[in-house]
């Protein structure tokens, strides 16, 4: 960071650090917002209260990420970007798919990335204004006893609980809407405070003899299969444990969660005993491996932004002039009693039935008071109906790239966030596009060099590779079909200067790549290299009426390439000449500028 000075007070120490965007939440939200704005050009400090990244996805919590394709129910919709780069660098180094390894990728990437710096283990506990603005936020660091105090620009809270929006006095909302407020037919009659719960999560694992489970005395006794959510239909796969194992939605999410918490444990040792001791479960040999101390939160503080992202928004499939994210996950709302609903004759959740994708419009990721306030995730501007679907990682993720790049735009034109969506909203939606993040509806526009170049081919119709999209779209596939040896060229009628190639390859959309996951394999479910993705490319320029190597490597995972070139050309040329195993490749985009 630019500036960092150290004090001892009565043995307390205090670190003053100076930056131009300070992110607090480092979940997927958080790290995809810091590494974005860094790579834009932005001095970032992340402030994390745990020790790793990636927030519910992390070892800690363990859940899958889920998002627009539903979990590889519907190809094509994953997320790109960012969280499509962690993905296929996880499924590159973690084939085994360890959670230990799965944190490593996001703190390799965040520490790897210049401008940006991390303080882990340090909660946000105040926040000093000027007016409408903030100043800065000081954090408690308890694995060095310091207090530090972020001094910046902008701020992005990603931290699931909206930790900045009391400190700092944004408008936000706790609870559910009303019926009439916003229109929304799966919306209580009357407002209440009621939320969706914490859940904690189990691990088992087989072994080669019988293990035995001795219960504790404080944990729940489940005689009956009736006692459980769904009976014996949806406990008959224990490896990894249950999602309906929830509860607090009735209670306060945020201040009952250390209570809740010490309630949820009684239930997943209750349920596993269950499994081991009441009924023949085919469990003889499997034994707890890990149990999650850290409930997951689904639900708490949410921000008033100037517009208040809804169900009936959901429904239309929000068609907006400011979309800068998307959703598809269906609108997934819990019950507030969570594992008690059984009691109830109650579901635990009810999947509210929701188009994929919709957008999510730029004026529901930042504050409607506080001149420098953004932030993306659960805490987004939305309704609880229109949360229950946003709140999935994949989708918190698509939010923290735009608002990421939308932090970094304000930092270089000292624009506030509102203003970067009034002046800069077009460009703001582009550079989103030209680092592969997905808006529906929208192209990305060529470059006069793209544009005017004559572009042909070893075979087949490459005309796709400029079209502005950058994945199947429908009965649109948006790409080049290419084999190993296969090249695609742009010629020049004159020669040009070509600072940078940009190519957007084929990472397999239309299967299953949820980044780490012990649900059960699904068939075609990614867990290493896509098998499509080219490994061995190369650019070669046409110089003096000669092709010349450029660019090559042989080790290629990604799928969004860059390559910087920097010279005068004739023309440009990429060859595929080897995939990771399939004997063909898709092409979606072959951008120079």
């Amino acid at each position: 960071m630019a500036s960092l000075r150290g004090s001892q007070e009565a043995g307390i120490g205090r670190r003053e650090h100076e930056t131009d965007v300070c992110i607090v939440g480092g979940g997927l939200a958080g790290l995809c917002a810091a590494l974005v704005a860094a790579r834009h050009g932005a001095r970032v400090a992340l402030v994390q209260e745990r020790p790793v990244l990636g927030g519910n996805s992390s070892s800690e919590i363990r859940m899958h990420i889920c998002g627009a394709d539903r979990y590889g129910a519907l190809p094509n919709l994953r997320e790109t970007g960012i969280l499509e780069e962690l993905r296929l660098e996880n499924v590159f180094r973690n084939p085994q798919q360890s959670n230990t390894e799965w944190d490593a990728v996001l703190y390799g990437r965040a520490i790897s990335q210049p401008g940006l710096d991390l303080l882990l283990n340090t909660t946000c506990q105040s926040a000093e204004m000027e007016g409408n603005r903030v100043v800065s936020v000081t954090g408690w660091q308890m694995t060095t006893n310091l207090y530090h105090t972020v001094r910046a620009r902008l701020f992005i809270d990603c931290s699931g609980d909206g930790i900045l929006a009391p400190l700092t006095g944004a408008a936000f909302r706790m609870g559910r809407e009303g019926r009439d407020e916003f229109g929304e037919s799966i919306a209580p009659e009357k407002p209440d405070s009621k939320t969706m719960g914490l859940s904690c999560m189990f691990m088992a694992r087989e072994y080669a003899t019988p293990q035995p489970f001795v219960s504790y005395p404080w944990a729940y006794v489940f005689e009956r299969e009736e006692d459980l959510p769904y009976g014996a239909r949806d406990h008959d796969w224990f490896k990894w444990g249950y999602w309906w194992i929830e509860l607090g939605g009735d209670h306060d999410s945020l201040y009952d969660a250390e209570a809740l918490r010490d309630e949820l444990l009684r239930v997943v040792y209750g349920v596993w005993d269950h499994i081991k001791n009441r009924g023949d479960h085919g469990a003889d040999n499997w034994a707890l491996d890990w149990v999650q101390f850290l409930p997951g939160k689904r639900e708490s503080r949410r921000y008033v932004g100037d517009h208040m992202f809804s169900q009936r928004d959901i429904e239309a499939g929000g068609s907006f002039d400011d979309a800068v994210a998307y959703g598809g996950w269906t609108m997934d709302d819990h019950h507030p009693a969570g594992f008690w609903a059984v009691k109830l004759g109650k579901p635990a959740t009810i999947f509210h039935r929701a188009p994929s994708p919709y957008g999510i419009p730029y004026r529901s990721l930042y504050a409607r008071e506080i001149e420098n306030l953004m932030f993306a995730g659960r805490c987004a501007s939305c309704t609880h109906a229109a949360m229950s679907s946003t709140r999935v990682m994949g989708t918190v993720a698509s939010m923290g790239q735009a608002v990421g790049t939308a932090a970094a735009i304000a930092i270089r034109d000292g624009l506030s966030p509102r203003q970067v969506g009034q002046a800069r909203l077009r460009e703001l939606q582009q550079m989103l596009l030209r680092d592969d993040a997905y808006i529906p509806g929208l192209r990305r526009e060529p470059s006069g060099i793209n544009a005017h170049a004559s572009l042909t081919a070893s075979q087949g119709d490459p005309e796709p590779v400029r079209d502005g999209v950058s994945r199947p779209v429908g009965q649109v596939g948006h790409y080049w079909l290419a084999r190993p040896g296969d090249w695609a060229a742009y010629t020049f009628e004159r020669p040009a200067r070509v600072e940078e190639a940009t190519l957007v390859l084929d990472s397999a959309l239309d299967q299953l790549m949820p980044g780490v996951s012990h649900y059960p394999l699904r068939a075609g479910q990614l867990l290493s290299v896509p098998p499509v993705m080219p490994k061995a490319v190369r650019l070669d320029g046409l110089r003096s009426g000669e092709w010349q190597t450029l660019w090559q490597t042989d080790s290629n995972y990604q799928r969004l390439v860059r390559v910087p070139v920097g010279r005068e050309l004739e023309g440009i040329r990429l060859t595929v000449e080897s995939t990771w195993g399939a004997p063909e490749s898709r092409v979606f985009s072959f951008y120079i500028a």
